[in-house]
């Protein structure tokens, strides 16, 4: 299990702010944290090094993609061995509709986000990309109606404690100045 990073108030900060706009420019968030811009630049470098932050993604909007259906795919692999595991995953990977693909414990070996055009392209999806293969014993889908963002990701402990309640995500009471 990878080690923790000790991260100080400034840090938390930081991280907070760039899980809610990574485009934010140092200047920006030096000013609302209270230091430096070189000091906002050394500590977000120190945080890519330590390997908190793994980098910055793009996000888009899959129904503006032609994607507008989205599942839960939960998938069941028989026989569920090492050597299947690392193939299967790159092959869901590699499909153009996987988001993401997560490996379980209990009775699903793995939970699979996809986007689709549409029900006739998820049963096509499930028969050809999922079930057409041997190993795959069993799956199980589940409509996704609606998705909300949580966040922003802190450690557990005093250092990454949840804001007041009543507050926002950076610990500021709205209409309160902070």
């Amino acid at each position: 299990m990878p080690e923790s990073v000790v991260l100080d108030p400034v840090d938390l900060r930081l991280l907070c702010l760039l899980q809610n706009d990574a485009r934010t420019t140092y200047r920006d968030l030096a000013a609302q944290i209270g230091v430096a811009p070189s000091t906002c630049l050394d500590r977000v470098t120190r945080l890519r090094r330590s390997g908190v932050i793994l980098g910055h993604q793009l996000r888009l909007d899959p129904a503006k993609l032609g994607r507008g259906l989205e599942a839960l795919l939960s998938v069941q692999v028989r026989p569920h061995r090492r050597e299947l595991v690392g193939p299967f995953v790159e092959r869901i990977r590699a499909l153009p509709e996987s988001r993401t693909v997560f490996h379980l414990t209990g009775p699903d070996d793995y939970l699979v986000h996809v986007a689709v055009a549409d029900m006739a392209d998820l049963q096509r999806l499930v028969l050809d990309g999922f079930t057409a293969h041997r190993e795959v014993a069993r799956v199980e889908t589940r409509l996704i109606f609606q998705q909300w963002d949580c966040g922003p990701l802190l450690p557990p402990g005093p250092q990454g404690a949840a804001p007041p309640a009543g507050s926002d995500r950076h610990g500021e009471v709205p209409g309160k100045p902070g």
